[in-house]
């Protein structure tokens, strides 16, 4: 007791003798916890509608094809796996732009990035957890159709080989555009704080894309400029990958004129890889800039 009436307590405070478990795992759990939020676990059943009737519409028609293939004894599946991607992009494109503003967005507008920062987690691990965990939840809504008709084509008793190395190119497709996608929607979504601005946004750009891409292309093939309308398609992320897969694995493209030759192949390639690497250096800029306090 001192002489004015105070009293020390002692409220039990320790010192943590536990284990520190230290950056790496402040990253994967940053990571695993964005990868379970974009599918809504973990959060209320109104976030997991969206992304899970996403997923459902890839695999629906897989597994019809799958089924129809097994009991027509079909030899060869009516889609090739990188096709089917394709074909189903607009799905793919509205699960980005649903998703993106959720991962990044919320972290923005609840003002979270000073607790994030309080620990030994930079800026630079914030945004490699949130890229990849997007990345992969891409990767997930897309490959699992396409395993799905794998599946299906071995339960029809096709020939495994050639399935296994088409099933392959559609992974690696996968994970390109999976790569090329994640940046440019956290990219966008990270400029607003707002999630409903953010979807906007992503889907306008995406869109605008294609349709600049498909007129301009469009126009160069009826005026007789094949080459020119191949390289117009370096607009649009989605057929820029397609590009890439073209001139790889020989896939086809959607749009009136692939790469021409080695030479466009090689461009599409270096482009793909200037616009993974350019999302990702802006968005380290642009969290530089997000206040720690």
């Amino acid at each position: 007791m001192s002489s004015n009436g105070g009293v020390i307590h002692d409220i039990g405070f320790r010192h943590y003798d536990g284990p520190r478990l230290g950056r790496g795992y402040l990253i994967r759990s940053l990571y695993v916890e964005s990868l379970r939020g974009c599918y809504g676990l973990g959060r209320s059943a109104k976030s997991k509608i969206m992304p899970f009737l996403l997923l459902t519409v890839l695999v629906a028609p897989a597994v019809i094809i799958a089924v129809v293939a097994g009991v027509t004894s079909m030899k060869k599946l009516p889609v090739d796996y990188v096709g089917y991607m394709f074909a189903l992009e607009s799905a793919i494109a509205i699960f980005l732009a649903a998703q993106a503003p959720a991962t990044v967005s919320r972290d923005l507008r609840f003002r979270v990035m000073p607790l994030y920062l309080s620990r030994p987690l930079s800026r630079n691990d914030y945004v490699a957890a949130k890229y990849g965990a997007m990345s992969t939840a891409l990767f997930i809504l897309i490959a699992v159709p396409q395993t799905v008709l794998f599946i299906g084509a071995l339960l029809a008793k096709m020939s495994f080989w050639p399935n296994a190395k088409d099933w392959a190119a559609g992974l690696l497709g996968a994970l390109l555009l999976s790569l090329v996608l994640a940046g440019i929607g956290l990219l966008i979504a990270s400029i607003t704080p707002r999630r409903g601005f953010g979807v906007a946004a992503v889907i306008t750009v995406l869109l605008l894309l294609s349709l600049v891409s498909g007129a301009l292309a469009s126009l160069a093939d009826i005026n007789g400029h094949p080459d020119l309308a191949g390289y117009f398609a370096l607009l649009n992320p989605v057929s820029l990958v397609q590009g890439v897969l073209h001139w790889l694995v020989d896939a086809d493209v959607s749009y009136p004129q692939p790469p021409p030759g080695t030479t466009g192949g090689l461009v599409f390639t270096a482009a793909m890889f200037v616009v993974i690497a350019g999302c990702y250096t802006l968005l380290l800029a642009r969290y530089r800039k997000v206040s720690a306090s």
